[in-house]
């Protein structure tokens, strides 16, 4: 599951239909620290045709407890979470675009991290996974787009710790997009380290924790469900469901199904771990670099990342001279409201990319 759950499956009709996951791998991968990655892995799915220019792509990048399955239908018979907005004649239109979709680095589906085999020790890295940054998980993206014959981006476009990525591209890559939207995010994020300190409690109260090298203990998985369940809610979920499970106990229940697929795949070093690159991250400091327009989109009920933090972010991307345009999306679908209302600004992200061309 992703950060957009999706309670409507593959009776939906959608475009796209089936698609396929991907991996990208290099070696011996440096990281900022200088710590040596010997073989990095990214799984990745992609929509469209790469022109012979190697111009027309776009990087959509997902949220932090998210996977690449940003659009069509998976093997699990799941649309993706911007499903609404990838796809032939949608506003990120496959048609016209080379569309890639990353699982980051440190993520649980597919690419490396704290369950990968740590190839000295022959057992998963687990809590000794290395620190990393958001600069390298874009610098492993870009890597991947490198290797896939991409030359210049027309647009990353992220939700959530998928935004944090988008701006961590304008600032870090400067040249190498047009476009910029971050969406349901912010420039930095000040409370990083706090929340690795939390996480690290709240898993060493969990049964079967083991100090992090938990792999084979099942019991971890009723904790994992209740975790998802809180989170789901804060981001918005209840809102999302009501208006097809108006039933309080039926909504409780479906949240529940959602949950533990969810549960049984991600790893709570993960969380930890991308939580750490997440205490690295400020790239509000470093708006002057930017050279790609932005279009900064939130919604109206995000408790996350509220609406209020909105004239501060578009006040210093302006005084450093970016082009930048702010929308709000009208919705009560809270942290979700980007592909739950897709519907509500799909135009306005269509009329961004267009305007880049």
């Amino acid at each position: 599951m992703s950060d957009e759950p999706r309670a409507t499956m593959a009776n939906e009709s959608n475009s796209l239909g089936l698609v396929e996951v991907k991996s990208f791998s290099t070696r011996d991968f440096r990281l900022q620290s200088g710590e040596i990655i010997p073989e990095l892995k990214l799984a990745y799915e992609s929509y469209g045709a790469l022109a012979p220019n190697g111009r027309n792509a776009i990087l959509v990048t997902h949220g932090y407890t998210s996977s690449q399955h940003a659009a069509g239908i998976d093997a699990n018979g799941e649309l993706g979470w911007w499903d609404g907005l990838v796809g032939p004649g949608k506003a990120i239109d496959t048609n016209k675009y080379f569309v890639v979709s990353s699982n980051m680095l440190g993520s649980s589906y597919g690419s490396t991290a704290p369950a990968s085999i740590n190839p000295k020790t022959g057992a998963p890295y687990g809590p000794d996974f290395p620190d990393y940054t958001l600069v390298d998980i874009i610098t492993a993206q870009r890597a991947m787009l490198d290797a896939l014959g991409v030359r210049h981006l027309v647009a990353v476009a992220g939700l959530s710790f998928g935004g944090y990525q988008a701006f961590q591209w304008g600032v870090t890559f400067p040249d190498a997009m047009s476009g910029i939207v971050p969406v349901v995010t912010a420039p930095n994020a000040s409370d990083g380290n706090r929340m690795v300190a939390d996480l690290r409690a709240r898993f060493a109260e969990a049964p079967g924790w083991n100090g992090g090298h938990h792999y084979g203990n099942t019991t971890m998985l009723a904790f994992m469900t209740e975790l998802r369940v809180a989170t789901l809610k804060r981001y918005g979920i209840e809102a999302e469901l009501a208006p097809r499970y108006p039933d309080a106990a039926t909504r409780e229940a479906v949240i529940q199904q959602l949950a533990e697929p969810w549960a049984k795949v991600f790893d709570p070093n993960s969380l930890i771990a991308l939580a750490q690159a997440r205490s690295h991250y400020n790239a509000e400091k470093d708006f002057a670099r930017i050279r790609a327009k932005v279009l900064y989109v939130l919604s109206r009920t995000d408790k996350l990342f509220p609406p209020s933090i909105a004239p501060e972010v578009m006040a210093k991307l302006k005084a450093a001279g970016v082009d930048a345009t702010y929308f709000e999306i009208d919705s009560d679908k809270g942290h979700l409201a980007s592909g739950a209302d897709w519907n509500k600004w799909a135009r306005v992200l269509s009329a961004f990319l267009q305007r880049l061309e």
